[in-house]
């Protein structure tokens, strides 16, 4: 069943009843300001760093579910209700949240009380907007009580939430007018405050929870609301929020707005203060300044619109298949971008306390949005980089906030060094930037060990072949790209972290995965030689690319598929000989993708083995059979319940990696059949089992030896998202940026009449229709540019600024 519907046409996805499956979630911000907000108005704010610039509190894994945001409350004379339904949960006659691109539009209406609210991120602005619309659409006069509710978090997410013989001692606001400012810590090592603000006079406030809510009650039913009237707390110690409280009259068919301001300011050290004990509120009262209209709110909403209109014009896909339209044009790169700012730190899921940024992830992430803002790609690129070590090594994660490498969680995870040469040639290949191959970047941000980021990538392919097992096939280290598949831990401690426990002293397990992508990206680190003509390189790279060829031929299948990885002991995993985990998903893409097993038809035989094997109604699980005991020579990968996460779920991150491998085939029937299984718009329609947004990828669908089977968990921060814009756009429609040009190789259904894309590319645009008069997948029978003939399948870089019209024919 559905709970809402697109609205194609305006951009968002419209949410019809407050009782979804499960919190369906929107991201607020681009740049350093971020927020999360649920269709109830649930979720939380911070500056760039979820864990050590948090602004408000969020209780997650609460009862009930999604408890803790940006709430507002209506006392209608005595009847108090919230128009986003919670945290009140009274019956609304009606109910709406449109969530769109950047921003979320909240409707509710009671008792001939409508409210509306727009919440934003404008630009270039350290603040969410809450534009409050409340209009009296009864048949009386009505006077109302409208507040506002805030709980701020004490900055350090994980110290907020564990060290409270400190934190109910610290709490400090101040109050001015109608502004409200969270100060905790600000005398001594901060320089930093946090300020909820609205544009007209209040009736009334609170600062201090206990004040505000009662110490006994919850959310749904906070003291100050019930009685209809603030107490004007103030905060010293105990839990600092912001409450403002403003009566309203409203006529009949009166409507009133108000502007609530909830933002960020840092302060330099010499200016911190105003006078002795007084915080600069200067900068904070700039931001209100601006926002203190309704006009000046419209013209900053319109302004994000068009930021976001002006990313989407990038690629752009006119198809009969609607939700394909949707998917590819909205809210795929959508996903990308929020990918992009958020790695895998700040979801609904991922508490932003425990992960920063992923130097995998965000090398993967990358792919999926370089063509959108690839200025930005350039500048994450170089900060990835900087937390490599000297042997091609890296840290696994960074801070976003330090951008230094994070201890917490180490480093050894030996996937890692290869996704940062795949981010840079996909950044070089869409923007021609060669140059930045000549910075100089940092080993471990340590300004005085530099080299430049070619020599990175030189060593990150080089720590493949420095760390090779006894088969030849690259160590697996701490974990490959499956941080579950840990075959040097052998961890028998409760609660032990398999990620960052000592690895098993001479650890000798190795990787078919790490084996299948060094030829696959190797691949890309010959070509990028052969393109700044340091053919050298590319020959000495290319000898040890097809060594490792013969190496995976020999040791790394297993007659009807690719092993997945040899452990400690020097077993097979992955193989027919294994009573549990018999084949697995992740060798069979890389390893086709690489072009592996083309010639002797062992490619073709791996993916009709994922057919056979791993195949499902929902999409292609893990592994199968599933482990059904824990296996201490495997780690995590064996602890979970059948079905779920990496033991035989659908993890959606490494489903693309089979789409694409199957267009390496020319099976595009069976290429499209497996993107559509797990793309969202999809599945609309099963809302009620899938549980998770249907508008973004989540990163787990149960597979199918789990009793809910075909239900999402961890939506929003997935490499599902780039991967997918990837398959999609570049591997089946058949669209890929190339060092010469745009390549053009699609691989579709043979039912496919056609479709027509517009790319930009290089500051050209290329207006390019497809079209199948012979109904096949895959081959480009004739490309013509301008009118013009081309030989070959690349369309040349005019970097003229004009638009080129391209007519591609299969066959």
């Amino acid at each position: 069943m559905k709970f809402g519907y697109f609205d194609d046409l305006n951009r968002e996805y419209v949410i019809t009843t407050p009782k979804t499956p499960y919190p369906w979630i929107n991201y607020l911000g681009n740049e350093a300001f971020f927020g999360l907000i649920s269709n109830t108005s649930g979720g939380y704010c911070f500056y760039k760093d979820a864990k050590l610039r948090r602004i408000t509190r969020f209780r997650y894994n609460s009862v009930p579910v999604d408890n803790g945001g940006r709430y507002f409350y209506i006392n209608d004379n005595g009847d108090f209700w919230s128009h986003t339904w919670k945290p009140v949960k009274k019956e609304l006659s009606f109910y709406e949240c449109r969530h769109g691109l950047g921003y979320s539009k909240f409707i509710g209406e009671r008792n001939g009380v409508n409210v509306e609210q727009t919440a934003f991120v404008p630009l270039g602005v350290n603040a969410e907007i809450h534009s409050i619309k409340v209009k009296n659409t009864s048949n009386i006069h009505k006077s109302i009580q409208l507040f506002s509710f805030v709980e701020f978090c004490l900055w350090d997410a994980h110290d907020d939430s564990t060290n409270f013989q400190r934190n109910f001692s610290t709490g400090e606001v101040e109050v001015q007018g109608s502004s409200i400012y969270h100060k905790t810590e600000y005398k001594e090592r901060r320089n930093h405050y946090a300020f909820y603000s609205v544009n007209a006079k209040v009736d009334g406030f609170d600062t201090d929870r206990d004040s505000f809510v009662g110490l006994y009650n919850g959310f749904e039913a906070p003291d100050s609301v019930v009685n209809g009237t603030c107490k004007n707390s103030v905060a010293s110690g105990w839990s600092p929020i912001a409450a403002h409280q403003i009566n309203i009259d409203l006529a009949v068919g009166e409507e009133k707005t108000y502007v609530f301001v909830l933002g960020y300011v840092e302060n330099e050290e010499e200016e911190k203060w105003e006078s002795k004990g007084v915080i600069n509120k200067a900068p904070a009262q700039v931001i209100m300044e601006r926002f203190k209209s309704d006009m000046a709110v419209e013209k900053a909403l319109l302004e994000l619109k068009n930021y976001w209109n002006g990313l989407l014009s990038h690629y752009i896909l006119d198809s009969t298949d609607e939700k394909l339209n949707r998917m590819v044009n909205v809210w795929n790169p959508y996903q990308c971008m929020i990918t992009f700012n958020m790695s895998r730190s700040a979801s609904y899921f991922e508490s932003g306390i425990g992960r920063g940024m992923g130097f995998r992830d965000s090398n993967q992430d990358l792919l999926g949005f370089v063509h959108q803002i690839p200025e930005r790609a350039r500048e994450r690129i170089i900060d990835i980089a900087s937390t490599q070590f000297e042997d091609g090594g890296c840290y696994h994660q960074y801070q976003p906030l330090t951008k230094k490498g994070n201890n917490d969680i180490g480093s050894g995870f030996n996937d890692d060094p290869l996704w940062l040469i795949l981010g840079t040639t996909a950044y070089i290949k869409e923007t021609g930037d060669k140059e930045i191959l000549d910075e100089m970047v940092p080993f471990d941000c340590d300004n005085n060990n530099t080299a430049t980021l070619f020599h990175h990538l030189k060593v990150s392919f080089d720590h493949v072949i420095n760390n090779v097992g006894p088969h030849g096939l690259p160590l697996i280290g701490r974990a490959d790209w499956n941080d579950c598949l840990n075959l040097n831990c052998f961890s028998t401690t409760p609660g032990e972290s398999f990620q960052t426990t000592e690895n098993k002293e001479g650890g000798t397990a190795e990787s078919v995965l790490i084996a299948g992508m060094f030829v696959f990206i190797g691949n890309e680190y010959v070509e990028l030689c052969k393109e700044i003509g340091n053919q050298e390189e590319a020959k000495r790279a290319q000898g040890h690319i097809d060594k490792m060829k013969e190496i995976v031929l020999t040791h790394g299948c297993d007659g009807e598929w690719f092993l997945r990885a040899y452990d400690f002991y020097g077993n097979k995993i992955g193989s027919r000989e294994n009573e549990e985990g018999k084949i697995f998903i992740e060798p069979q893409g890389f390893c086709v993708m690489g072009g592996i097993g083309i010639e002797n038809g062992l490619a073709e035989k791996a993916l009709d083995s994922v057919i056979e094997r791993l195949d499902t109604e929902y999409g292609i699980v893990l592994n199968n059979p599933a482990f059904t005991k824990y296996h201490v020579e495997m780690g995590e990968i064996s602890t979970y319940p059948q079905g779920y996460k990496e033991n035989a779920g659908i993890f959606c991150h490494n489903n693309p990696w089979i789409a694409c491998a199957e267009t390496v085939l020319g099976r595009g029937d069976r290429a499209f059949e497996i993107y559509k299984k797990i793309a969202p718009a999809y599945l609309e329609e099963i809302s009620e089992i899938h549980k998770t947004e249907p508008y973004v990828y989540s990163q787990m669908i149960a597979g199918k030896d789990a009793i809910r089977h075909g239900e999402a968990k961890n939506s929003w921060l997935t490499g599902t998202a780039a991967w997918n814009f990837i398959t999609i756009s570049q591997w089946i429609l058949g669209i890929k940026p190339d060092y010469k040009g745009l390549k053009i190789d699609p691989c579709i259904p043979r039912d496919w009449e056609g479709y027509h894309i517009i790319r930009a590319y290089k500051g050209d645009r290329y207006d390019i229709t497809i079209r199948n008069p012979h109904h096949v997948c895959k081959g480009v029978k004739q490309l013509i540019v301008d009118g013009q003939k081309i030989e070959g399948h690349i369309i040349p870089t005019f970097k003229d600024h004009q638009t080129h019209y391209v007519e591609v024919i299969l066959g």
